[in-house]
């Protein structure tokens, strides 16, 4: 009953959320499926409760590569990449900032967590041009399974399934698997189920 009442409110909310839906197919013809879903982001960022989570939960499941209708994105969060994939109950806080990454079932992304699309997205190799203008390298990162990422975390490597990374940590190697990792950058401080010293 209660998963046929979700399915339902989900079906209303793509109905709701069409003429965005349309102004962002319109807008990724002219400007490119990331420009287009940066503004619609933009746009549904602003809704709140329960009823902002819904509708853009309906949008990002018609246009992200994949997104889980148990996934929850909280109020002002933006994304960056239509390749982003969001596993099933996955919770994204609110205000965070997502590029292309592949978030994996039952992570918890707390609030104003930022995750670039890798740690190349700019380059700055040439002192006479202007960072804006010399490109960069979007990478996938993939959050694992069950992980937690505190507040205001940067994320630009990959963690791995059931790690915690503490909050204003700024991730710039990969995190391996069931550790606490914190710091500017992130270093592994102990492995999740070892008792603290």
């Amino acid at each position: 009953m209660k998963s046929t009442l979700k399915l339902a409110l989900h079906a209303v909310a793509v109905v709701v959320v069409s003429p965005l839906l349309l102004t962002y197919f319109l807008g990724s013809l002219l400007l490119g499926k990331n420009r287009a879903l940066e503004g619609a982001t933009q746009t549904l960022a602003l809704l709140p409760g329960i009823s902002g989570t819904f509708l853009r939960q309906a949008f990002l499941s018609v246009v992200l590569t994949r997104c889980h209708p148990s996934a929850e994105v909280c109020f002002g969060t933006l994304f960056s990449q239509a390749g982003a994939i969001i596993d099933e109950n996955v919770y994204v806080g609110p205000r965070c900032h997502l590029g292309l990454v592949h978030i994996e079932k039952n992570v918890l992304l707390a609030a104003g967590v930022h995750v670039p699309s890798g740690g190349q997205t700019h380059a700055f190799d040439d002192p006479d041009v202007p960072i804006k203008d010399q490109g960069g390298v979007r990478s996938l990162v993939t959050i694992g399974e069950g992980a937690w990422i505190g507040s205001a975390a940067v994320v630009m490597a990959d963690v791995g399934r059931g790690s915690i990374i503490a909050a204003g940590a700024v991730v710039t190697k990969p995190i391996p698997d069931n550790v606490i990792a914190g710091g500017v950058p992130a270093k592994v401080i102990r492995g999740r189920f070892e008792k603290p010293t």
